[in-house]
């Protein structure tokens, strides 16, 4: 009888700590992250999207081209275009990330990008949907 109950014991115990990781999985989270990840003119591209308290945070970075080539960023949110800018490729061949915060809208909210290389057919872009 001692062996069961010490048992049990141990079982609720080990048990326990599953289950509060379980419930705190499947609490709502108080901010969202998704991330797009491809490839861009040779190098790669990552667009993110971030909300926190009713406001996004998107940022595109190019990293990987030819080195003092310039791009050209645009940023969408709902079709709305929130960026535009001409970045030149570092030595590294990095392109400074595009950043915003916009003002979120009811429901699912989508963000977009396009990158071309200035002068060149050279193109990529994304979209991803934050829920």
């Amino acid at each position: 009888m001692k062996r069961t109950t010490a048992t049990l014991t141990a079982t609720t115990l080990l048990a326990a700590p599953a289950t509060v990781a379980v419930l705190a999985l499947a609490a709502p989270a108080a901010h969202a992250d998704v991330d797009r990840l491809g490839r861009c003119g040779g190098g790669t591209y990552d667009l993110s999207a971030d909300r926190e308290d009713g406001r996004y945070e998107v940022s595109v970075d190019v990293d990987g081209v030819k080195p003092g080539s310039r791009w050209k960023i645009v940023v969408r949110h709902e079709g709305r275009v929130v960026a535009d800018v001409v970045r030149r490729a570092d030595r590294t061949g990095d392109v400074d990330d595009v950043e915003r915060t916009v003002r979120g809208t009811t429901g699912d909210e989508r963000f977009s990008f396009s990158a071309k290389r200035v002068g060149t057919r050279t193109a990529c872009g994304s979209s991803v949907r934050v829920a």
